[in-house]
């Protein structure tokens, strides 16, 4: 059988290729004996998200659990990845399984863990957990039927929706943001996040808020070239003041100006610091991932903020707040978290978020932004993956592990910080970033500038010096 094997955030594989029935109850095998191990009466809670065949996996991982002696509460229906972390820390539970591929093609599936707290599972236990499971799952789940442990009390099912939607009215000025003349809009990419928008805010204008496992083809990763649609519909409305779209398991945020202009995580993080910080009052460290703008650190200083930054992957932002008091923990990559929630990203909240804001300023997002922009300076955020033949990725590597790149075209390196990648910077300020993918002959490629046209060109000038 193939090792299976978790990644930055869970285990993804192709549906009926890797991620069948059998490998998930091998996963589940695992889990089970890794909570037995390590609690006294043990239990989870459980769910999946829009894609396809997620009630069958969740059924198959609950009769495993079950038949091992550890009590399952099973979501109703589909939810959101920050619904099971909500969950296992509200219910109590020893962990929380999702099953979901976020982002991902839709002929992907997952299985994501989640701790008692309400965050990832530390890597140290994921690591204890891929360690357990089996070649060939032991237990004879296909002769099993759900509903006899539904009978013995073992499985219990669960609203973690209406959870979540009581969490939200709890803790925003929902009215603040309905009664303040703002028309707003929302791209739920067919996932998991489109039934707590419409119960939450159900006059705002929506796009792809229907059940589709699918996503008509589209990988529901929350990027500008994914979402031309929607900001067509943005541009063409013409009163529309900004819009929030999640992935596929509504954690990671894509938000749009009333320009129908993409605004990137950067911008988000720096917006988010700057309402708690100075317009609620509240405090904490600042936790970022290495792909982020220097121009965090730059407003942290401004305000005495303690800033931290840690590898990519939210996992390892998780371990910080989890112990630490953690005002945001962001990531390049639309993963955001903020204090008074849980250690998890959530696209819908950071979105609440930031829409209170502009409700409560009585401002437009682009006002917001230039608030920002006095105290850090304008800029612009670009990427470009370079997709390579393995050879040419590694070659590349072994010049950046040598330090044999002193220049990109006419932008002179002064100097570098390779904590995760190699962060290159230049002389104005400007940086470029390169980062190989561990698991696609990928490199990927960031550029800040002040404006869009000089990250391009810095892009560019570093994709000529690479292929060279």
């Amino acid at each position: 059988m193939t090792k299976i094997k978790f990644g930055t955030d869970g285990w993804r594989a192709i549906i009926a290729q890797d991620f069948t029935v059998e490998n998930v109850a091998r996963v589940a095998e695992g889990t089970a004996k890794w909570l037995l191990q390590n609690n006294t009466n043990p239990s989870i809670v459980l769910g999946h998200d829009c894609r396809f065949a997620g009630a069958l996996f969740c059924d198959t991982i609950a009769k495993v659990m079950c038949s091992m002696g550890v009590k399952v509460s099973m979501s109703k229906g589909f939810v959101s990845t920050p619904m099971i972390s909500l969950g296992a820390i509200r219910m109590k539970k020893d962990i929380g399984i999702i099953i979901t591929a976020s982002h991902n093609p839709p002929e992907y599936n997952g299985f994501k863990l989640k701790g008692h707290y309400g965050g990832p599972l530390l890597p140290a236990h994921v690591a204890e957990i891929e360690d357990l499971i089996p070649d060939v799952c032991s237990i004879n789940h296909a002769s099993m039927d759900v509903e006899q442990f539904e009978q013995n009390g073992m499985l219990d099912g669960v609203d973690l929706e209406t959870m979540y939607c009581d969490h939200v009215k709890a803790n925003f000025d929902l009215d603040a943001i309905r009664n303040s003349g703002l028309k707003l809009a929302y791209d739920a990419m067919y996932g998991a996040g489109q039934n707590v928008i419409k119960r939450l805010l159900p006059e705002i204008t929506m796009l792809h808020c229907d059940y589709n496992p699918s996503f008509m083809g589209q990988a529901p990763e929350p990027i500008h070239k994914n979402l031309i649609e929607f900001s067509n519909l943005i541009i063409n409305t013409g009163d529309i003041d900004s819009g929030l779209v999640t992935d596929g398991d509504a954690d990671r945020i894509g938000f749009y100006d009333g320009n129908g202009n993409f605004v990137d995580s950067h911008h988000l993080i720096l917006l988010l610091i700057h309402y708690l910080h100075k317009y609620k009052g509240q405090t904490g460290k600042v936790c970022t991932a290495f792909s982020t703008t220097p121009k965090v650190e730059k407003l942290c200083k401004f305000y005495g903020i303690e800033i931290e930054t840690v590898k990519i992957g939210f996992k390892y932002i998780a371990e910080i707040m989890i112990k630490d008091d953690v005002l945001l923990g962001g990531e390049e990559s639309g993963g955001i978290a903020i204090k008074g929630h849980i250690p998890e990203r959530d696209g819908i909240w950071m979105g609440l978020t930031i829409w209170e804001f502009m409700a409560k300023s009585g401002k437009t997002l682009n006002d917001l932004i230039q608030e920002v922009y006095e105290i850090v300076g304008p800029f612009s955020f670009e990427r470009n993956d370079l997709h390579l033949k393995e050879e040419v990725k590694q070659r590349i590597l072994q010049n950046c592990i040598g330090a044999k790149y002193t220049h990109f075209g006419k932008y002179i390196i002064t100097r570098v910080e390779d904590l995760d990648g190699y962060k290159y910077f230049f002389e104005n300020g400007d940086w470029l970033m390169i980062r190989a993918s561990g698991t696609e002959p990928v490199l990927r490629t960031y550029a800040e500038s002040s404006t869009k046209e000089a990250a391009f060109d810095i892009l560019n000038a570093a994709k000529a010096d690479l292929l060279n």
